[in-house]
């Protein structure tokens, strides 16, 4: 088994769409725990991540990451667990500001859905105004930064202070490869996660579900 899953963090770092799609089925096929196939999509992701900060991979390759991600997602959904009738509560949630990774926020959204959560998602590279429209707009419980890059963090620090100074009161939580306790509280955030189900599990607790 382990040389399939590091086969598949390989196909999907490498951008190998097919490979990927098909180690995915295998796996799915196979009875194994889809949170452990989404464990190896965070890893692939961390390497993407760092061919991009690198120079290696650009917002092309990106791209293209999150078309694979998606249809990894559309084979893993159906095993999240069903949607729950009543909703958990509501989750405005985007990459902030200079970042374009998806890949951490469409995970993310998918286990949220799955959670019972309903889920707006406003895209990629939003700038604090964006953030601030849709909080007023849909009146979150929580609203999630994403961003995979180190400068992401500026973006996010600027995006807690806007929501604030609009009124925002509910709960803010960054999310992605370079936030940390630290960032945290330099951002002004709620709470933190580098990792999709660990988010997903502070983001229940910020709302108080179960």
């Amino acid at each position: 088994m382990a040389d399939v899953r590091k086969e598949f963090v390989q196909a999907l770092a490498d951008l190998d769409e097919a490979k990927t799609v098909e180690l995915t089925k295998k796996r799915v096929e196979s009875g194994e725990d889809p949170f452990t196939i989404l464990e190896d999509v965070r890893k692939a992701t961390d390497i993407i991540g760092k061919r991009f900060e690198e120079g290696r991979y650009f917002v092309s390759d990106l791209i293209m990451a999150g078309e694979i991600l998606k249809q990894v997602m559309e084979i893993l959904r159906p095993l999240l667990g069903e949607k729950k009738a009543e909703s958990k509560g509501k989750v405005v949630i985007g990459t902030v500001e200079g970042d374009v990774h998806d890949i951490g926020k469409n995970i993310v959204i998918a286990l949220l859905e799955a959670e019972g959560f309903e889920v707006v998602d406003i895209g990629v590279d939003q700038p604090p105004e964006a953030f601030v429209e849709a909080a007023n707009q849909h009146n979150p419980d929580v609203v999630g930064l994403s961003g995979l890059l180190t400068e992401a963090i500026e973006s996010m620090k600027r995006t807690v202070e806007a929501l604030r100074k609009a009124g925002y009161k509910g709960k803010i939580i960054i999310g992605g490869g370079r936030t940390s306790e630290e960032a945290k509280e330099y951002t002004g955030a709620d709470d933190w996660a580098d990792d999709a189900a660990v988010g997903v599990r502070k983001i229940k607790a910020l709302v108080g579900v179960e």
